[in-house]
């Protein structure tokens, strides 16, 4: 489907990564699939120790003089797919179709975050036609959940004093900065207890809602399923002495839910009232949130007879203690228009047989407020008197916005384009602070063309802003003359 898109070169590398699983994590198929890659262009290719990938090609002749320049992006991707898709991401190639100036995925998410940054780097290492100066490309892993590779990374493995990140989402954009983040999480156990008699089971479904990046797409205010149904079970807990039987919501970290289930048991003389609250909080939601998920849905079936649920005490300290959890948008930055400062995720909520677990992800460009929210969080779940943890922090990146490579992309883009670029920071994490630990003196900026919906199977990348980034990332390579 992707054959006859320019350029030609970049498509088939990203079509080529979409034939295989590359999960977070899971990495192994694409590692060696990049290692078998460096080898037959007769590269140095080598892994280290975490399993990034780095491979270095010489410069051109003209170019030997020229700063080495670092390429760097991620090969995981993060694998989400609608309900009702069915598809296996551990042996199926992802689906892709091009609908008008979009490639999308079927039903799944695409890749294009962070394949295309991939392929890009693949297009310029396998061209024997394209001048540039000596070329490291570092390929890491697991960026989407812990950018464990970007921690592993040892010093000395690069010499490059400029980095190229292409994982950003806006094809007008130069990224100098980024938010770090933390992931907040609380896993326990509870005693399950009979259900009365008489009594009837019921599910309650959040479904149809947008998702998206838990940074990037933050300050959209999208909804969160997860807080949703924590709100409807809030609501009928006001009239109706129901007990939980499960929760279920929500599935990756930095992906906002988009959808959450919930099986509760009530009093069987009580089924009139549920549905009525049901129907009122459902076009509550509907008005609320009209803008930003237009095909929100809350919806009520009856369920099979279940034996078991949780004890009354644990179900109103679990409502509470996720009702409290803050959600979306914390703090602005001041001074900046437009840019978030701190937010968090509730990303993952899963209770059933006997154990629950809560998962967060929070994220600022203030390490201090960032670790005060996270306590903030630690708070509520201590209700629920299991394990509370901190884990995966990872710092921010610190703006240049008067470095040499800053002034030098801004002035081509400039020129290519005749218009000003966005130079700005993201509230999303990228791995350049991460890198800049042991990496201080190293140069970086981000770019990229334009993705939308990436986390969702929503996700979809521009064919011309692809041509645009391509035509845009030739003239850096070639212009790059000083560190």
């Amino acid at each position: 489907m992707l054959n006859n898109i320019e350029p030609k070169a970049l498509w088939d590398h990203f079509s080529a990564l979409n034939a295989i699983p590359r999960a977070s994590k899971k990495e192994a198929q694409i590692i060696q699939f990049m290692l078998d890659f460096g080898a037959s262009l007769q590269l140095q290719t080598t892994k280290d120790a975490v399993g990034n990938v780095i491979i270095k090609k010489p410069a051109t002749i003209g170019m030997e003089a020229r700063p080495t320049l670092v390429l760097q992006s991620h090969l995981d991707m993060v694998h989400q797919k609608n309900a009702d898709t069915q598809f296996d991401f551990a042996t199926q190639g992802i689906d892709m179709f091009i609908d008008g100036d979009w490639v999308r995925a079927r039903g799944t998410t695409l890749g294009a975050d962070n394949g295309i940054g991939v392929a890009t780097i693949m297009a310029l290492l396998s061209s024997t036609e394209i001048q540039h100066p000596a070329i490291e490309a570092l390929f890491t892993i697991d960026e989407e959940t812990g950018m464990t590779g970007a921690m592993g990374l040892e010093a000395g493995v690069l010499n490059g004093n400029i980095l190229l990140n292409l994982d950003t989402e806006d094809d007008r954009e130069l990224c100098i900065g980024c938010a770090g983040g933390i992931d907040v999480s609380g896993v326990g156990k509870y005693t399950a207890e009979a259900v009365p008699g008489n009594w009837k089971t019921y599910t309650l479904t959040v479904n149809g809602l947008t998702g998206g990046h838990s940074g990037m797409d933050i300050h959209l205010g999208r909804a969160n399923a997860n807080k949703l149904m924590t709100r409807t079970l809030k609501e009928i807990q006001k009239t109706i002495a129901f007990r939980l039987v499960k929760f279920d919501g929500g599935s990756l970290r930095n992906a906002i839910p988009r959808e959450a289930v919930a099986v509760i048991a009530i009093p069987a003389s009580e089924s009139n009232i549920l549905a009525n609250i049901i129907n009122r909080l459902a076009g509550i939601f509907k008005i609320e949130n009209l803008l930003t998920d237009p095909q929100l849905l809350l919806s009520l079936k009856e369920a099979e007879e279940t034996s078991h649920c949780l004890p009354a005490a644990f179900t109103k300290n679990l409502i509470g203690a996720l009702y409290t959890i803050p959600n979306g948008i914390y703090r602005m930055t001041p001074g900046i228009d437009g840019l978030v400062q701190s937010s968090n995720n509730l990303a993952r909520v899963l209770v059933q047989n006997e154990t629950y677990e809560i998962h967060c992800l929070c994220r600022s460009s203030v390490d201090s407020e960032k670790l005060d929210l996270a306590e903030m969080i630690v708070s509520a779940l201590e209700f629920l008197n299991g394990e509370t943890q901190t884990k995966g922090e990872y710092p921010g990146w610190a703006p240049l916005p008067n470095s040499a490579i800053v002034k030098m992309m801004q002035h081509q883009y400039e020129e290519m384009f005749n218009e000003k670029p966005h130079v700005n920071a993201v509230h999303a994490g990228l791995e350049c602070g991460i890198l800049g630990i042991n990496y201080p003196q190293m140069q970086m900026i981000s770019f990229g063309p334009n993705i939308r919906g990436a986390h969702s199977p929503d996700e979809c990348v521009q064919i011309s802003s692809v041509q645009k980034f391509w035509k845009y990332f030739l003239e850096v390579i070639a212009n790059i003359k000083e560190a």
